[in-house]
This record gives structure tokens, C-alpha cells and sequence, in this order.
């Protein structure tokens, strides 16, 4: 058909979308007779049923074979043309069926089709978005890529393949594909496919793709989608968990071993997931390098003629020497020393405080200028940083390169060791990485003054210490729309799923107080050994906080409120007022009789009193006297009802904690003592993070300056999100 007809075609059916590049796949046939297997729902999100004690072939106790239950084998021959951008690519893939009952299709993730154009769901979301895929690069003619399945045969036999739509999304999204075998697999047996496919990659926009020299491909080749069991995430029967690429969704699959060779022409460096296996083979000007990984659950790699010498440092932990690398391109010979500092860091913080690092490699790979979107990924042993022209500690390009590097890092324990469904529950690994992020910062005493230098000539200085502020004012605790526990795509804004890094981190904040730090910091290395090479829910870390803090009501109902739901709080001290309990005109009983007492008696009576007390007690304060006070402080509540405690200060230096335990909007409190109460103050420990204001928390009897400084504390913490911000984009 000429182009011109192909063109009109499209133009005219707005559900049609045929990439031009793409040969068409063999015609689907119906399936051989098996038993269903139920696809995940498009609306699938957090569990609230703990997984079974055997899921995934049980809790891994170090004595097996393998570090985990491997499902998946891979073995890959890839060959990458650096002009082109292109990947051809041969793929041996082995898949057990861990079901009991027989499979005759299985699902492949083609993350690559998201890329292809606008009639992916990767880009109808982008398109749908008010503020797009973090840096929101536009793509442009000739920089838009796709995956090509060009054969797919098992035990030498063609299998016939569709591309399907489990979530609902758009007709031409070709981001999973169902293959229907030519041989049912049985119960526990395991199946091989041959496979061959080509990959045009995009000009970098999200998480991969190329920029000049610079190659960074991730999400590269067909793999194989979860059957989640009976137990698993909630299933009650088998089920095959293969959503689409969404806009904000990451990646979710099986561990398995990894074998990959990568041809690239002679002058490239590589680095990769895994340990580089022999000597590298030159042949006819390429290069052939082999990578081995054993249970993980993705591979990833880059290549590029412009990098350094790779930066290099051996960091020997509980299971031996792990080698960490740095790869930089020269403009960015300056960041290497920093981001290789702060993986070492990681590996030993990360180690102490949930579990030994298990694999013997870390790659850290900084990407060139202008391929910025490169940035900020995490692949197993294998992630990309940050860059910046600050890398003064105290400086906010610093904290940025320092922050980032310990979040990738960290995403290879909450993402890649605990194998989190980044689809459905994205808060487990984006949400429960951030909070063990920020404790590293705190740790390290990171601070950050963000004051530009000519703020700084006027005097003007703004220091911030404790990052869990940042994390409060980016959690949108006022408003949250959608529950914690929601899933990547499902939620009103990008906005909204943006505020599950920074609400979960305030929220396990929040529960680390009540509780305790050392009960929570046993609880997450419970639920690093519980669940290291595995795949929790939210449940699941429920049941290892609840278990481990000895706390189970406090973890449930934080849990309840915020992850499953869209609790707010906001409880303020709305007044105080302390007075002398003086007597009253009006008429007493005196001998019998009514006598009236008055205004003129009542106030020579006082006058009377007040001067014998000061005459007997010549050296009491100000406010000591001869007559008790009343003091009455009013608690107003909205949203959740928290448990509350109302601190009343008073003036000879005593206080009076108190519950604040109304479940309506409103608790009153008094108080008739010596003293009188001179401030009130809820939350008096700092507990409850997720409190929407604090500025509200306090009230003092006479005008005080402190919430002006509290209102100054939150604006340096705003200006440290702006600048952070800044640096990162």
C-alpha cells in the first residue's frame, strides 16, 4: 500500500494505529482447551490479606540451593548498533509452571511498545497528564522506539502470539502480548522458547534509550509475566499479574538467572547487571561481553564510546567483597567520587539495618549531559544517578546527587531483593524506600542550605537539618485523593501518585515514633527476612510491622487509615484562657438567711485579701496569689480521630498531659489549680506526622513569637523542596 493510502487510513479511523516500522504478527488462532487463567484486574491494587506461609516456596532460609525460588532462565545474545539505536536480539527462555494445572498461554511484557506512539497507553496517559513523566521530554520524529517479536518457537514449533489489552487501555497499546503455546505446559514442568526480536530504542525519555553515544536499555527484551498462586498478593486461584505499561507504573516479574552476551563495536565500555564472566572476545571490530546474574528478576545495561575509566572500589561485606563501579562521561569526572562514596555508604547502612547485601557487584552509572531523563533508575545491581555542578556538601546540587544515589541504591532492596509489584502497589517499593532513604540522610547528618549566593551576601542564610520535613510538605497530607495502596494508574493526578513517595515515607515516620525506633527498625529487618527474594503485599508488611513492633493496633490502624484509605487529620488548640476563680456578687446564705453580697463589698473583700496574702508572702512571682485559677483549653479535630495527647503548660514550670480521646470535632479541658496555664501544646513528642498543619498545634495564653518561627521553619523546608526540585530535573 503506498504511504499516502497508509496515512489516510489512519487519519480516518482514530482507533487504528499500525507503526509503520513493525512486521505484521502470524494470524491468532484460538488456543488449545486448557483450564482458564484469570488475568489480575485492571483495578487491582493493595492486599489486605496476608500472603501464605509457603507462598513463593516459602520464606527463603539461606540453606537452599539458590537464593530464591528461581521461576525464569534467561539467555540473550543481543548485538547493539549505536548508529541506528537499534538491538537485535535471540533469547532462550525457560519458564516453570508452578501451578497445578496445565498452561497453554503465557504473557510477555513488551515494555518497549510504550514508546512506539500515541496510540500506546503509556502515551495517552502522557498525553492525559497536567504534569507528564518527570522531566516530560517531547519526543520527536525519528526518536520514538518499539520491540519486534520475530519469532517465537517451542521445541521448534511456531507459536502464535496477539497483543492484548488486560488493563482496558487503548486497542493499539502492544505492550503485553499472550502467546499461545503449541504444547500445554503441565503442572511443575517447565517449557523452553526460542525467541528472536529487534528493538528500535527512543532518544532517552523514560528510564531508557540512547543520547549521542550514550545507550542506556532497560526494559529491552520480551519477558515473561508473573502466575501468581492460590496465597500470593491475595490470589484465591491462579492468576496471570501482566498489566500494561502505564505512565506511572514500573515492573513487576519472576527471579530467574540471567545469562546475557552484549556485542558492541570496539571503543565501547559496557556495564551491566551482574558479574562480567571471562574475558571479553574481539571479533571483525565488536566486542562481546558476557554478564551472569542469578536471582534477580530484570537485567539492564549501558554502552557508550565517551566514558572514562570506570571508577572502581571494593567494599568487603557480611557475604564478601562486593566491587562497586562508576561509569561517567568527562564532564562529569567531578560527580564520580561522590556517587561512588555514597553507594559504598548504602551498601553498609542498607546492610546493617535491613539485611546483608547478597550479589557481588554494584553498578552506578552517571548520565551524560542532556540525557538527563536517563537519570534516577533502578535496575538489579545496576542503577543510574544524578549530576551536578554543586558538589559542595551543604549545597542543594550535593544533597541531590547524594539523595539519589542512596534512592536507586535503595529501590535494589525494596524493588529488586523484596520483589515488590511496582504495578499494584507501588508504595512498597517508591513509598517504603523513601522513608529507609531519608533515615540514611539523617543518619549521615546530611544537611542542605539551599540559599542562593546572593541571598547569601545580604545575610541571609536557610539550613535544614531534619529531612523528613521536606518529605511533610510534599505528602499533600491536606488533601490526599486516593489511598496510599492504590495502584500506579488508577489515581486522579500525577500529582497524587507523586505524593506516594513522600506520604509513605511520613507515614512510616510516623508509626517508627509511636512505637519506638528499635521496635520498628527489629520489624523492617523481619520483614526484610521474611520476605528477601520473594513478593509481599501491603499486607504482608502489615503483618511483619504488627509482629515485629509487638504493636499490632497501632500498625493496623495506621494502616486502615492512610494505605487502604485517604485518612486526614488535622487537630488544632483553638483557644486558652486562664483566670483567678474570684467570688461573685449576688445574694449567700449567711446564719440562715438570704444576704446580698455586693459589687462594692465583693471588691474590697478581694482588695483586702490579695494584700494580707502578699504581706505573708513578700517573695512570691507575679502570678502567685491569693485566690486558685481556672484554666479551659479547646481542642477542635477534623478528619481522622488520632490518638491525641493535649500538653498544658503552666506557670510555676508543671504540666498536664492529657488523651485526647473525643471521636466528634471538639474536646474541652479544664483545669483549677495554683497556677495558671500559660500554653497548651498537642503532640507535645512530635508522633503524628501526618497531622496536616503544625502551625495549629500550639497556643500560648499571651502572644508569643514561637509560631512565627515555626511559620519561618516550614517556609526554609518549602524552599528546600523548590531547590532540591531543581536540581533533579
Amino acid at each position: 500500500m503506498h504511504l499516502s493510502r497508509v496515512l489516510a487510513v489512519l487519519l480516518a479511523a482514530s482507533t487504528l494505529y499500525i507503526p509503520l516500522s513493525h512486521a505484521a504478527s502470524p494470524q491468532v488462532e484460538d488456543a488449545p482447551a486448557c483450564p482458564k487463567i484469570m488475568m489480575a484486574g485492571a483495578d487491582a491494587a493493595s492486599v489486605k490479606v496476608a500472603s501464605s506461609a509457603d507462598a513463593w516456596g516459602g520464606a527463603r532460609t539461606g540453606t537452599e540451593a539458590t537464593l530464591s525460588d528461581r521461576v525464569v532462565d534467561y539467555s540473550i545474545d543481543a548485538t547493539l548498533d549505536p548508529v541506528k539505536h537499534t538491538i537485535t536480539g535471540k533469547q532462550a527462555l525457560r519458564w516453570r509452571n508452578r501451578s497445578a494445572q496445565p498452561v497453554c498461554s503465557i504473557y510477555l511484557h513488551m515494555y518497549l511498545n510504550g514508546f512506539e506512539g500515541p496510540g500506546s497507553t503509556f502515551m495517552t496517559e502522557q498525553r492525559a497528564s497536567e504534569r507528564g513523566f518527570r522531566s516530560n521530554v517531547k519526543t520527536k520524529d525519528g526518536e520514538y522506539g518499539f520491540i519486534r517479536l520475530d519469532k517465537v518457537h517451542q521445541a521448534g514449533t511456531a507459536a502464535k502470539w496477539t497483543f492484548v489489552q488486560p488493563d482496558g487501555g487503548p486497542s493499539t497499546d502492544r505492550s503485553v502480548v499472550r502467546i499461545d503455546l503449541p504444547q500445554p505446559v503441565a503442572p511443575g514442568a517447565t517449557t523452553a522458547l526460542d525467541i528472536e526480536f529487534f528493538d528500535q530504542l527512543p532518544r532517552v525519555v523514560a528510564r531508557t534509550g540512547y543520547y549521542g553515544s550514550f545507550h542506556l536499555v532497560g526494559q529491552w527484551f520480551p519477558k515473561i509475566a508473573v502466575l501468581e498462586l492460590p496465597g500470593e498478593r491475595g490470589a484465591t486461584a491462579p492468576r496471570w499479574n501482566a498489566h500494561e505499561f502505564h505512565l506511572h507504573s514500573e515492573f513487576y516479574a519472576d527471579y530467574g538467572n540471567y545469562d546475557v552476551r552484549l556485542t558492541v563495536p570496539k571503543g565501547y565500555t559496557v556495564g551491566a547487571t551482574g558479574q562480567l564472566t571471562g574475558t571479553p572476545v574481539e571479533r571483525n571490530g565488536k566486542v562481546t561481553s558476557r554478564y551472569v546474574q542469578g536471582d534477580v528478576h530484570d537485567f539492564a545495561w549501558t554502552a557508550d564510546k565517551r566514558y572514562a575509566k570506570p571508577l572502581t572500589k571494593t567494599w568487603n561485606g557480611p557475604n564478601g567483597p562486593v566491587l562497586v563501579s562508576v561509569l561517567y562521561t568527562p564532564e562529569y569526572d567531578f560527580n564520580a567520587e561522590p556517587v561512588l562514596q555514597a553507594t559504598i555508604d548504602s551498601l553498609k547502612y542498607f546492610s546493617d539495618t535491613l539485611g546483608p547485601y547478597p550479589y557481588k557487584t554494584v553498578t552506578a552509572v552517571i548520565p551524560p549531559y542532556g540525557a538527563d531523563e536517563a537519570g534516577g533508575m533502578e535496575y538489579p545491581t545496576f542503577f543510574t544517578a544524578d549530576s551536578t555542578a554543586q558538589i559542595e556538601p551543604g549545597t542543594a546540587g550535593r544533597f541531590a546527587l547524594d539523595f539519589v544515589t542512596i534512592h536507586e541504591f535503595g529501590h535494589g532492596y525494596f524493588f529488586g531483593i523484596i520483589g515488590s509489584n511496582e504495578f499494584e502497589e507501588p508504595m512498597l517499593d517508591e513509598g517504603m524506600n523513601e522513608y529507609w532513604d531519608q533515615r540514611m540522610m539523617r543518619s549521615r547528618k546530611t544537611s542542605i542550605n539551599p540559599t542562593p549566593s546572593w541571598m547569601q551576601r545580604l545575610g541571609i542564610n536557610i539550613s535544614l537539618d531534619d529531612v523528613f520535613d521536606m518529605e511533610r510538605l510534599g505528602a499533600n497530607l491536606g488533601d490526599p485523593a486516593d489511598p496510599l495502596g492504590d495502584n500506579a494508574w488508577s489515581r486522579l493526578s500525577s500529582g497524587s501518585f507523586g505524593t506516594v513517595y513522600s506520604r509513605t515515607a511520613t507515614l512510616m515516620r510516623q508509626i517508627e515514633s509511636i512505637v519506638g525506633t528499635p521496635a520498628m527498625e527489629r520489624a523492617m529487618k523481619l520483614y526484610y527476612e521474611r520476605w528477601k527474594f520473594r513478593h509481599p503485599s501491603a499486607a504482608d508488611l502489615r503483618e511483619a510491622l504488627a509482629e515485629g513492633t509487638g504493636k499490632r493496633g497501632i500498625v493496623e490502624a495506621n494502616f486502615d487509615h492512610f494505605i487502604y484509605g485517604t485518612g486526614r487529620f488535622d487537630d488544632r488548640v483553638s483557644s486558652i484562657d486562664s483566670h483567678e476563680i474570684l467570688p461573685l456578687p449576688g445574694f449567700r446564705t449567711y446564719k440562715g438567711k438570704q444576704v446580698l453580697v455586693g459589687q462594692k463589698q465583693l471588691k474590697k473583700a478581694i482588695e483586702d485579701r490579695r494584700k494580707a496574702w502578699k504581706t505573708k508572702h513578700p517573695k512570691a512571682r507575679d502570678w502567685e496569689g491569693a485566690f486558685q485559677y481556672e484554666s479551659v483549653v479547646v481542642v477542635r479535630r477534623e478528619g481522622q480521630a488520632m490518638p491525641q495527647t493535649l500538653r498544658v503548660n503552666f506557670a510555676d514550670g508543671s504540666h498536664r498531659n492529657m488523651p485526647v480521646t473525643s471521636t466528634g470535632s471538639w474536646q474541652r479541658f479544664k483545669f483549677v489549680g495554683p497556677a495558671k496555664a500559660v500554653s497548651a501544646q498537642l503532640d507535645p513528642d512530635n508522633l503524628l506526622h501526618m497531622d496536616q498543619s503544625r502551625l495549629n498545634d500550639s497556643r500560648t495564653v499571651e502572644p508569643d513569637k514561637r509560631a512565627s518561627r515555626r511559620w519561618f521553619g516550614d517556609f526554609t523546608t518549602l524552599l528546600q523542596s523548590f531547590f532540591a526540585l531543581l536540581a533533579t530535573v
